[in-house]
């Protein structure tokens, strides 16, 4: 584990953003908990409703209301379902904790929600089109990976690979972050012409991340514990 100075304080941004995103998906009628939203098609027009309301949707942000540039920043505390949301958590407590606690509580936060509406924003523009709803956490967290690898390249990531029977293998966070960013960009290839999964809005995000992170904080932090452990092939 890497160890923390006496003066270090608790990353207080980073787990009120999970606490803030599980609450919202546990009151929301994604989570299927709720029974004022029914069941069945119920349920399914409640939570089409909610993702359009709060979600962004391209050919809406470009020629809809004033509301609609707000959207990408309602749609980072927004999940599809619970893969969606403990997956983006999971990525956030691994990488999250030791990029606040190097940036600072506050500009953590605004890193954190400028980087994902700016992710989000990018998406859309490239898709300007697409009638498809986007939500989630994916782009801000995919910023926060980016400056995790600027800052920290030396931690290393205990990661779980499935293809390895899960496995609890031993890295450095510069090759498990840039596998996983090359996995993004082979997928975002294939993804050109059906927009599904955000990964166009994951390589911006984590661009945009690692770009500032340099450009801001100038040489890596000279780390070499073990940051948290995370899952290989979970995304963002």
């Amino acid at each position: 584990m890497i160890e923390k100075s006496a003066e270090s304080g608790r990353p207080v941004m980073t787990y009120t953003l999970i606490v803030t995103c599980c609450l919202i998906f546990v009151l929301g009628p994604a989570s299927g908990l709720d029974p004022r939203y029914g069941s069945g098609g119920d349920l399914l027009q409640a939570q089409t409703s909610y993702f359009e309301r709060w979600g962004v949707v391209p050919s809406a942000l470009w020629s809809g209301t004033p509301a609609e540039p707000l959207t990408p920043l309602t749609a980072l505390f927004v999940h599809g379902n619970w893969l969606h949301l403990l997956g983006n958590m999971l990525f956030l407590y691994v990488f999250g904790a030791m990029t606040e606690e190097r940036m600072g509580r506050m500009h953590f936060a605004l890193f954190y929600l400028v980087t994902g509406y700016l992710a989000l924003l990018g998406y859309a523009a490239a898709h300007a089109s697409s009638p498809q709803t986007l939500v989630g956490a994916s782009g801000a967290i995919s910023g926060v990976l980016g400056a995790f690898l600027w800052l920290f390249p030396r931690a290393r990531v205990t990661s779980l690979f499935p293809f390895l029977f899960f496995l609890p293998l031993r890295f450095p966070a510069w090759a498990v972050l840039i596998f996983w960013v090359t996995l993004q960009w082979l997928a975002a290839r294939q993804a050109d012409a059906r927009p599904g999964v955000a990964y166009l809005a994951h390589l911006v995000g984590f661009t945009l991340g690692f770009l500032y992170a340099w450009a801001r904080f100038g040489r890596p932090d000279r780390v070499g514990g073990a940051a948290r452990s995370s899952e290989g092939e979970s995304q963002p």
